[in-house]
């Protein structure tokens, strides 16, 4: 056993913690070292679609910023441009396009010329089309290495082509040309990673057949840009002034929005098949809000740790439903389409060029605060922004003009990533002043000089904190180095790329057949794309005037019809498709029921039972959160003469499918006494005559200030048949009658009582319904024949709600 000598215990009890710091000094050491070994020796990078757009545009002047960045450090490196194109003129655009790289502006100019010529020679461009030419470079690579007694360190394949032709490739790169022993593979791929989740999970397992996980990097270009690089670090250099910010007592709303002046002129080919939602949302906008929304790592240097809290944010997003979101599409768009694609001039798209989408987090952190996310082609400006918005409960009593910008708590509290271009022109960090002070690196972030005259988000410049690169870098750049450093956390790994697509995909199929509003674009837009929020739906804030998008054809089909409004029976029609006439629907209720209360004090309800209106129930449970449920009273329209408890009942679908979800008093909900004495609609109990009571004495001249019904097959309404006589006219306000299906038995508000309502409306959904639709349309006034055909208020006012299949089949 060693002798441990008594001093060096004195020592150490003189430094507590020196021997655990000496240990970490000598691992961060020992890491450091492998890593600058990982980086010696010679690194391959082959871009595949070397002559395409984004080689010449981007990736060139990326991989020309790497070289700049690691040169005499150690690592050569060689660059092979490879496409389909013959060789003469693949090296011809190389050529041309090498000639036009730039160097950093504080770079000496002969400096500059020096290293693009290095970089030239280091470049060379080569065929790569079947499998025996991914066998010839790997073998001229070799050859290289051998010729220059070099150790190989790793090879980059990027692929710059379409993802169709990433399984070739694949195949190809791991058969044929893979590096050898104790060099690393890194296979960058660009988006789209799939149309949706299941044709990203069939990519990710061809891909994932060929690859490990750790050798494939997906780019998302903005996880380079330097505002949205910074998110995280800020988050995690000014911890102790957001920790208590951070969080839904005090975030009002976070805004994450692209906005492009630009058409789809020449990708409309690209465009139709993805739209804005596909080609921004899902994956830009999308890792922003990850970035904001997740859990801060302890080291946030980790790209493990960084990715897992990414994860854990994706899964706790609430689902989107279609009401999520609101559709644009710039009014030139359908006939860039007709024109590049060469279709008939009755071709109409339905694809998306704006979108406006509602998220919520389903956490502790974030339960409440809307997240919005919006991007669009052919908008007023070119910007893109992260914007925190703070609630602000100060009240100033000074008038505004003698505020002071750092210490006024009245002026808006936010803090914005500000990703590029718009007014400011470059990428920034703002913080408001009266927020605090930020701590950013000032080797790279500096104070942004103060230009009089400049509003950003409604305040001048000079009421934030504001810090701009000290050196501006191309995304793809950044991104390049990351690449080259094995840097895991600016890419997107296939977990959180599948997390994605789970999240996005079902509103996606939800909205295939939406009618987008259509918009002129640039500034001529006006107020036409505003949106507002209600709970969890979203919805332009100014109703379009149009109720007709042209379609193919002289007649018009169901699918050219978004809300049409029109006259049925002489009465308000309102048709649309399912889900917007069902929105619609509760929307008109809970405006009822607010002006009712304001009015009166209270609201009074009368609903039908049946299937039709459960996704209404469903929709005021969930989503109508400014519904003034502790001043409404529930009444129904009909009942079956089961048990209330039977899964027959109508009072049991109201429980099931509104009344757990809402704060209503019991006193206020009034089901139908049909089980009485244990006896069920026994006339001898007089079931009827004590809900007629109930209802005079509680409903202000028995006038029920909105009366919600449907339309049977054979024109019933409420409980009133053909066959039955009972309830269509007379006195009685509730009376017994009988169905031709089962149950028989059933107790109904009579017809005129239903007609001395402030509001009838009628609710009338699905293919069914067609046939006696367009009967009722014709009739006179025939209760007997078709109960429906009697409901007429006296005083108050009829609104048909009609989906497209009952009206227009």
């Amino acid at each position: 056993m060693e002798h441990i000598k008594p001093h060096s215990l004195g020592q150490n009890r003189r430094c507590p913690g020196c021997w655990k710091m000496l240990t970490v000094a000598m691992c961060m050491a020992l890491v450091a070292c492998l890593q600058a070994q990982e980086l010696q020796g010679h690194v391959s990078v082959i871009l595949l679609g070397a002559t395409g757009d984004l080689a010449k545009k981007y990736l060139w002047q990326g991989l020309f910023q790497l070289y700049l960045d690691e040169v005499g450090k150690g690592c050569s490196f060689s660059f092979h441009g490879a496409a389909l194109t013959s060789t003469k003129q693949g090296q011809e655009f190389i050529t041309k396009v090498l000639e036009s790289l730039s160097c950093p502006e504080d770079m000496v100019p002969r400096r500059c010329a020096e290293l693009r010529g290095q970089f030239q020679q280091l470049s060379q461009y080569r065929r790569l089309r079947t499998n025996e030419d991914y066998m010839a470079l790997s073998k001229d690579i070799e050859a290289q290495l051998e010729h220059k007694g070099l150790r190989e360190a790793g090879r980059v394949f990027y692929f710059s082509v379409p993802p169709f032709a990433y399984a070739d490739i694949a195949r190809s790169i791991n058969s044929s040309c893979r590096p050898g022993p104790g060099a690393w593979l890194r296979v960058v791929l660009e988006k789209p990673f799939g149309h949706d989740h299941l044709s990203a999970q069939q990519l990710a397992t061809e891909l994932g057949s060929f690859f490990q996980e750790e050798e494939m990097y997906r780019v998302d270009h903005y996880l380079g840009k330097q505002a949205v690089a910074q998110i995280l670090p800020f988050r995690d250099q000014n911890r102790k002034a957001l920790d208590g910010l951070w969080n839904r007592h005090h975030v009002e709303r976070v805004e994450i929005i692209m906005k492009e002046t630009v058409d789809a002129g020449g990708r409309t080919s690209f465009y139709e098949e993805y739209g804005v939602i596909r080609d921004v949302l899902q994956n830009h906008l999308t890792e922003v809000l990850t970035l904001v929304a997740m859990e801060l790592p302890y080291n946030v240097s980790s790209s493990e740790a960084v990715l897992q809290h990414k994860l854990q944010a994706f899964r706790a997003l609430r689902g989107l439903q279609k009401g999520s979101a609101v559709l644009g599409q710039y009014q030139a768009y359908g006939e860039q389409v007709r024109r590049e694609q060469q279709k008939p001039d009755s071709f109409h798209s339905l694809t998306p060029t704006f979108a406006g989408i509602l998220v919520h987090v389903d956490n502790l952190r974030w339960e409440g605060v809307p997240f919005f996310l919006m991007s669009g082609k052919a908008m007023d400006e070119r910007v893109g922004y992260v914007r925190i918005l703070f609630r602000n409960q100060a009240y100033c009593a000074q008038n505004e003009k003698r505020w002071v910008a750092d210490q006024s708590q009245c002026l808006p509290r936010q803090i914005v990533f500000y990703i590029g271009h718009g007014e400011l022109g470059s990428p920034a960090v703002l913080v408001s002043r009266n927020l605090f002070r930020p701590s950013l690196p000032s080797e790279s972030w500096k104070e942004v000089e103060g230009r009089p005259g400049l509003h950003l988000f409604g305040r001048p410049l000079s009421d934030y904190y504001a810090y701009s690169p000290v050196r501006e870098q191309d995304a793809y750049s950044v991104l390049m180095s990351h690449i080259f450093h094995g840097r895991k956390d600016s890419f997107i790994t296939t977990e959180n790329l599948l997390a994605s697509w789970v999240f996005w995909t079902p509103l996606l199929d939800s909205l295939a057949h939406e009618v987008p509003r259509l918009y002129p674009g640039g500034a001529e837009s006006g107020h036409l794309l505003d949106f507002e929020f209600r709970g969890t739906q979203l919805r332009f804030s100014r109703q379009q005037l149009e109720q007709l998008v042209p379609g193919p054809g002289s007649a018009p089909k169901p699918s050219d019809f978004q809300v049409l409004r029109a006259k049925y029976r002489e009465s308000p029609l309102i048709s649309a498709w399912p889900e917007e006439l069902i929105a619609k629907l509760a929307d008109d209720i809970e405006a009822t029921a607010v002006r009712a209360v304001r009015r009166f004090g209270e609201f009074h309800l009368a609903l039908s039972g049946g299937s039709s209106p459960v996704p209404l129930l469903q929709q005021l449970a969930t989503r109508h959160y400014g519904f003034p449920w502790a001043h409404t009273h529930l009444w129904l329209v009909d009942e079956r003469c089961v048990p209330l408890r039977d899964p027959e009942s109508n009072f049991q679908g109201l429980q099931a499918h509104l009344l757990q979800h809402v704060r209503v008093p019991h006193y206020n909900v009034h089901p139908m006494p049909v089980h009485l004495h244990q006896r069920l609609c026994a006339e001898e109990d007089r079931g009827a005559q004590m809900y007629a009571s109930e209802i005079s004495a509680l409903v202000t001249n028995s006038s029920f200030d909105l009366v919600l019904l449907g339309m049977g097959t054979d024109g019933h309404t409420a409980s009133l048949f053909p066959q039955s006589p009972a309830g269509l006219e007379g006195t009685q306000p509730v009376v017994l009658t009988r169905s031709p299906s089962k149950p028989h038995q059933r107790m109904s508000l009579s017809l005129p009582l239903i007609n001395r309502a402030r509001k009838v409306a009628v609710l009338v959904m699905g293919r069914l319904k067609r046939e006696i639709t367009m009967l009722v349309s014709r009739v006179g006034h025939e209760p007997k024949k078709w109960p429906i055909s009697g409901v007429l208020p006296s005083s108050g006012q009829l609104v048909w709600y009609m989906d497209y299949e009952a009206f227009l089949g």
